[in-house]
C-alpha cells in the first residue's frame, strides 16, 4: 500500500524522500522494525486478553518437570506472529508480484489450519486437537498448490550465468541467459551446483514439460515434512520461535543475493527475477518471530500452538523452494531434522523390538530430543539455549555453502 502510494507521489509531485520505498533494504528494514513493535504490543494485549477469558492450554501429563506448572498458558500465540506478519507485507511489499501473493496465500490457508486445530483444543477440550488425517491433507493441499504455481507461472523464471571469456571476467561483467522456465534448483557443496529435477524423470523418455510430475510431489513432501518438523519442535519455551528466526535470517540473505543480479553473478549463483521482494516478506516474519519470542522465552507466557508452529514450518519450506534452496533444509533447519529424526527412531525402534521380543523398548527416554535431555534433568531454558546454539552454527554453515564447493 505504502509502496504505491508513495511511488504516485514521486511520479506526480516529485516528493523527496519517496523513491527511498523503490529500496528493498529499506522496505524491508521498516518491516523488521514495524513488525517487532506490533507484534509486541499486540502480543500483550492479546495475552491479557486470554488471561481474561481464561483460555488457555491444556496440558498433558508427561512427567516432565515444571509441566503441570504450565497448564493454563495462554495459547493460539500463533496469532501473534500471523498478523505481525501480514500487516508490514500488506502496507510495504509490492501486491502484485507472484511470490508475495504466494506467501500470503500460504500463511492464510495454514494458518487457519493450525488455528482451527487449538480452537478444537482449548474451545471443544479435545487435548487430540485436529484429527492428523485432516492436517496431512491440508497440507498436502498447499503444496500441491505451490508446486503448480511455482512450475506452471509464467513470472516464476531463472537466469542461469552465461559463459564468460577471461576478458569478461577481468572486466567484472555480468552476463546472465534470458529468463527462462526451468524446474532447475541449487544442489550445496558441488562445483556446478545446479540441479535440474528433469533428470529424475529423463530415463523414461518423458518431454521436459512432464516434469512437473516429480517436481509437485516433491514439493509436498518438503512442507509436509518441514510444516510438522517445525510442529514436533515446539515443545519448550523458545525453542522453536528462536531456531525459526535463525533460519528466518539465513533465508533473509539467500533471497537478497538470489534476488540481486550483481551478487547473483559474484556468488555464481541462479539469478530469480522479482524474487527479492520477498526480502520484505522474510523481514517482516522475522521481527514477527522475534516480537512473539519477547512473550515466548522462558518462562513462556504464551505459547504459539500449532497455529503458529504449522505456519512457521510451512513458510519456511515455501520460501527455500522459491528461492531454489531446497535441498539445504536438512542442514539449515537441522533442529527440525533432528527433533523428527528423534521422533522416526523412537516410533521405529519401538515398533520393530515389540515385533521380536514381545517388549517395545526404546533408544530415548522420550521424543521428541528436547524430552529426552528434560528427563536426563536438564532444565528447559539450558536445553533452549543449546539448541539454539547449535542452530547458529548450522545457519552459518548454511551460509557458508555459497562459497563452498
Amino acid at each position: 500500500m505504502f509502496y504505491y502510494l508513495f511511488e504516485f507521489f514521486e511520479k506526480q509531485y516529485n516528493l523527496t524522500g519517496a523513491s527511498l520505498f523503490q529500496y528493498i533494504t529499506f522496505r524491508a528494514s521498516v518491516a523488521v522494525i514495524l513488525s517487532t513493535s506490533f507484534s509486541m504490543l499486540f502480543g500483550k494485549k492479546f495475552i491479557e486478553f486470554l488471561k481474561k477469558k481464561q483460555i488457555g492450554e491444556p496440558i498433558r501429563d508427561l512427567g516432565l518437570i515444571g509441566q503441570i506448572e504450565k497448564q493454563g498458558t495462554p495459547s493460539m500465540g500463533g496469532l501473534i506472529i500471523i498478523f505481525g506478519t501480514l500487516l508490514p507485507v500488506l502496507l510495504l511489499a509490492k501486491l502484485n508480484n507472484i511470490y508475495i501473493l504466494l506467501l500470503i496465500s500460504t500463511i492464510l490457508w495454514i494458518g487457519f489450519i493450525g488455528w482451527l486445530d487449538d480452537y478444537i483444543k482449548i474451545f471443544k477440550k479435545n487435548k487430540k486437537g485436529l484429527k492428523g488425517k485432516f492436517k496431512i491433507f491440508g497440507q498436502i493441499l498447499l503444496g500441491a498448490f505451490v508446486g503448480t504455481i511455482l512450475f506452471f507461472h509464467p513470472q516464476v523464471t531463472v537466469r542461469t550465468q552465461a559463459k564468460s571469456n577471461i576478458n569478461q571476467i577481468e572486466n567484472k561483467s555480468t552476463k546472465f541467459s534470458k529468463n527462462i522456465k526451468a524446474s532447475l534448483t541449487t544442489i550445496p557443496l558441488f562445483k556446478n551446483n545446479q540441479f535440474d529435477y528433469y533428470s529424475l524423470i529423463k530415463w523414461s523418455g518423458l518431454n521436459k514439460k512432464y516434469t512437473w510430475l516429480i517436481f509437485i510431489p516433491i514439493v509436498i513432501f518438503i512442507i509436509t515434512a518441514v510444516s510438522n518438523g517445525a510442529n514436533l519442535t515446539d515443545g519448550i519455551d523458545g525453542l522453536a520461535a528462536g531456531s525459526s528466526a535463525i533460519i528466518v535470517f539465513v533465508l533473509a540473505i539467500f533471497s537478497f543475493v538470489s534476488g540481486n543480479v550483481n551478487f547473483a553473478s559474484y556468488l555464481n549463483i541462479l539469478y530469480i527475477p522479482n524474487v527479492g521482494e520477498i526480502v520484505v516478506f522474510i523481514s517482516a516474519f522475522l521481527g514477527a518471530l522475534i516480537g512473539f519470542l519477547w512473550f515466548n522465552a522462558y518462562p513462556a507466557e504464551i505459547f504459539m500452538g500449532d497455529t503458529g508452529s504449522l505456519t512457521i514450518g510451512a513458510l519456511i519450506s515455501v520460501i527455500s523452494v522459491i528461492i531454489r534452496k531446497e535441498l539445504l533444509i536438512p542442514l539449515l533447519c537441522g533442529i527440525f531434522f533432528i527433533e523428527t529424526l528423534s521422533v522416526i527412531f523412537q516410533v521405529s525402534y519401538f515398533k520393530y523390538s515389540r515385533f521380536k521380543t514381545g517388549n517395545g523398548k526404546r533408544i530415548f527416554k522420550m521424543a521428541p530430543l528436547h524430552h529426552h535431555y528434560q528427563k536426563l534433568g536438564f532444565h528447559e531454558s539450558k536445553i533452549a539455549a543449546r539448541f539454539l546454539i547449535l542452530g547458529i552454527v548450522l545457519a552459518v554453515l548454511t551460509i557458508v555453502t555459497l562459497k563452498l564447493r
